[in-house]
């Protein structure tokens, strides 16, 4: 290779930075674009510094490995490395991707190195391997604990407690907040199966509300309802939402 590849390494973990770098020594034709230890700087560096290969760690803390695929627009080609196999074992397997099980040997990172050289020559197979572990990877069970936005070079951490409703926009939602409205690209179904339905309720087919935020419910016209929230906002209620209002409320 004429140019010598970029890598940038981010984990939270001084000493899996430290045992990539050593294993990297013996590789002429890889340059160390940077290190980091969180997913905010490593976005910040991949917009930078457009590395080749990322050494992404997917357990880390701010924002989880997963979480940073979503915030980049032209990701590079990815080398996951985690602790924890249910992470890695069904998810990567299926889809093709390659992962680092912590701790790794020699052998089997340079069997990754060239795995990787592979997908910078095809990179259409790289962007599909990540569109494939993001969808995976939404069909969890798993419930959110936080919302991730990002807004041009913005990225803002949503904590659940501060949403007041999230609404329907075509193939985005806004999420109505206390920190102000924020368009994410993320379908209602998506927000209905990963909120707790105990503390989230569909009342509507373009509505999800926190149940903590629902003061009342009112009848607006015949057989007709809608909810006022605690900042005096009022949502339409559907049938089934108020089904489903009737059910958590109880």
């Amino acid at each position: 290779m004429a140019n010598k590849v970029k890598v940038l390494i981010i984990d939270d973990e001084n000493l899996a930075r430290e045992i990539i770098r050593k294993y990297l020594e013996d590789k002429e034709e890889i340059s160390i674009a940077g290190e980091c230890s969180n997913g905010f700087e490593g976005i910040k560096i991949i917009n930078e510094e457009k590395p080749d290969i990322v050494f992404l760690d997917i357990q880390m803390p701010k924002i989880t490995g997963f979480e940073m695929l979503e915030l980049i627009d032209d990701p590079p080609v990815i080398i996951f490395t985690t602790a924890f196999d249910q992470y890695a074992l069904k998810a990567f397997e299926v889809n093709a991707a390659d992962y680092l099980l912590k701790p790794f040997s020699k052998e089997r990172f340079d069997e990754s190195i060239e795995k990787a050289f592979r997908y910078m020559k095809n990179k259409s197979l790289q962007q599909d391997v990540i569109k494939n572990l993001i969808k995976e990877n939404d069909g969890k069970a798993e419930f959110l604990e936080r919302i991730i936005i990002k807004d041009g070079s913005k990225i803002t951490i949503l904590p659940l407690e501060n949403i007041k409703f999230i609404q329907a926009q075509d193939d985005y939602v806004m999420i109505h907040s206390t920190e102000g409205k924020f368009l994410k690209q993320r379908t209602m179904k998506y927000f209905e199966d990963h909120l707790d339905p105990n503390n989230f309720v569909r009342t509507h087919r373009s509505f999800i509300v926190p149940v903590k935020r629902i003061k009342r419910i009112e009848l607006a016209e015949k057989n007709s309802y809608q909810i006022k929230l605690d900042d005096a906002t009022n949502l339409p209620v559907s049938k089934s939402g108020y089904d489903k209002l009737k059910e958590v409320l109880r």
